[in-house]
């Protein structure tokens, strides 16, 4: 069953929300780690407006952290509101099928950031941190597609009819 895009939309604004903030997390823990600034990764965004100097900012700024993270928020949804059209409903009560195509869409989000996007428009993060933590970042965004599907799947789910007691005579 095709979902309809303001379906999509609507489930994809939960779903990528739920994304982004596991991945934020994954970049702040990441860019403490790495570089001394759990800022960093997330000002690092804000290259898209201000070019390469927001890629070396550590401290928080309105300038650089605010349309930081507000442009992960917003791509993400955007990923998310392509993984609820393309798999829509097809995903209820299936958690394996789930985690595969949460992985799937976090591995495309991935590829497209830095094989078909001009350097640019790149996420940024890529300039503080490892290879390793940049898995970790998708990792966890993918997590989060899952974890909101999962959940839909599992409080979404009728209630159990009241059991009937056999009389054994």
């Amino acid at each position: 069953m095709t979902v309809s895009w303001q379906r999509a939309l609507n489930r994809g604004v939960l779903s990528g929300t739920c994304a982004s903030s596991l991945s934020t997390l994954a970049l702040a823990a990441r860019g403490r780690s790495e570089c001394g600034s759990a800022l960093a990764p997330i000002n690092a965004v804000s290259h898209w407006y201000w070019g390469d100097h927001a890629t070396r900012e550590d401290r928080p700024s309105f300038k650089y952290t605010v349309p930081g993270y507000l442009t992960h928020h917003a791509t993400s949804i955007f990923w998310a509101v392509l993984f609820e059209k393309a798999f829509g409903d097809q995903l209820r009560g299936r958690p394996a099928r789930t985690v595969a195509a949460s992985a799937a869409t976090a591995a495309l989000a991935c590829f497209v950031d830095y094989q078909m996007t001009p350097r640019r428009l790149t996420p940024g993060f890529e300039h503080r941190l490892s290879k390793t933590s940049l898995f970790l970042v998708y990792l966890l965004f993918g997590a989060g597609l899952a974890v909101t599907e999962l959940a839909r799947s599992f409080t979404g789910l009728p209630r159990p009819t009241a059991v009937r007691r056999r009389r054994y005579r």
